[in-house]
């Protein structure tokens, strides 16, 4: 469990900003111009959970004690980021996206879950 965690916060948290570089590369984010102050917020937001989720696996991937806390932390701002996010994209009619949000929900849960057993040590 401890790899495949590892694995799926590096995956989504890299995802993650990867989506908004291209994204915002691309134009697709007209709130820059007409609600600068809400994204950047909310920009923010989502940098703070994918770096959470990237520094969890590096560190648990170093065996580092602390890992594991900010792994079930990082997970917990995901699973708020995908019940918030959907909205938009349900909005504009986007439906894979809306998709895609509820397929990464069911491994933010288990991991979760699994994590908050507390058996668990940096290596394991």
């Amino acid at each position: 469990m401890r790899i495949f965690a590892i694995v799926y916060a590096l995956l989504v948290g890299i995802g993650m900003l990867a989506q908004w570089i291209m994204f915002i590369a691309s134009g697709q984010v007209p709130q820059l111009a007409t609600e600068p102050a809400r994204i950047a917020m909310h920009l923010s937001a989502e940098a703070a959970c994918a770096l959470s989720l990237i520094i969890a696996a590096i560190a648990w991937l170093r065996q580092r004690t602390w890992a594991p806390r900010l792994m079930l932390f990082a997970c917990g701002m995901l699973v708020y980021t995908l019940i918030q996010s959907p909205g938009y994209f349900l909005h504009l009619g986007q439906y894979g996206f809306v998709a895609m949000f509820a397929a990464l929900m069911l491994p933010a849960l288990i991991i979760s879950g699994w994590l908050l057993c507390g058996k668990q040590s940096p290596a394991s």
